[in-house]
């Protein structure tokens, strides 16, 4: 769980987590928060709960970094602080890989699901738009590349090396797994997304950055830069 200036909702995500029946540990990556979700993540009485403060912001692919290396449990899955993802959806999510059919789940927010919020136009077209890019550069066919919830078998999150720092986890990821030719899913899942005024952060610019992530990291991007030796 990365955490960046979350005091207000952070407790009741770290709560709902660790009342799934799924929840082995919860590694929670204080992102160099300048409000209290450091003293709120350290205040949890859970002996699940692991804390590491990264000292100062670096950004949200930097805090994955730090909590996929220090996670224990069997599988890995990515959960925002911020309530937008439901814990609850877990089990719906370790299905195909519990059964041995996948090594990646991604939880899409466009397929069939639980209910949604209704928010921003333009940002589920600038999601869709990245999402089919990314598909055409990795020869995938995900319907949400930018969603948060992305579960791993441990061994294989803990074999890749993140090198992004901020919101370009999403589209490097996903590149880097495909490049591995490893065994992915989707599921359906619900989404209650927040607007700005209540905390979002993501803009325009982590946009620019998720298309020049998937130019650097997809394996058609790789072959295209040897091609014209950029």
């Amino acid at each position: 769980m990365p955490a960046y200036n979350e005091e207000e909702t952070l407790v009741a995500s770290a709560t709902r987590v660790l009342e799934s029946p799924w929840c082995a540990e919860l590694v929670i990556v204080n992102d160099g928060s300048t409000d209290n979700t450091l003293a709120l993540a350290r205040s949890l009485n859970d002996p699940r709960v692991e804390v590491y403060d990264q000292g100062h912001n670096q950004g949200k692919g930097a805090a994955l970094r730090r909590g996929f290396t220090e996670a224990t449990a069997e599988y890995v899955v990515v959960q925002d602080a911020d309530l937008e993802y439901d814990p609850a959806e877990f089990g719906v999510l370790l299905e195909p890989l519990l059964d041995g059919r996948a090594d990646v789940v991604y939880g899409s927010r466009f397929l069939a699901g639980g209910p949604h919020r209704v928010l921003y136009y333009w940002h589920s077209v600038g999601n869709r738009f990245l999402t089919t890019m990314s598909n055409m550069f990795t020869n995938l066919n995900l319907t949400d590349m930018e969603t948060c919830y992305k579960m791993f078998r441990r061994e294989v999150i803990q074999s890749i090396e993140i090198e992004e720092d901020r919101f370009g986890f999403e589209p490097e990821i996903t590149a880097k797994v495909s490049a591995r030719n490893l065994r992915i899913y989707e599921t359906g899942i619900s989404y209650s997304g927040r607007t700005y005024d209540e905390g979002k952060k993501i803009g325009w610019r982590d946009g620019v950055q998720a298309v020049q992530c998937i130019l650097r990291y997809s394996p058609m991007g790789t072959r295209l830069r040897r091609l014209t030796g950029s």
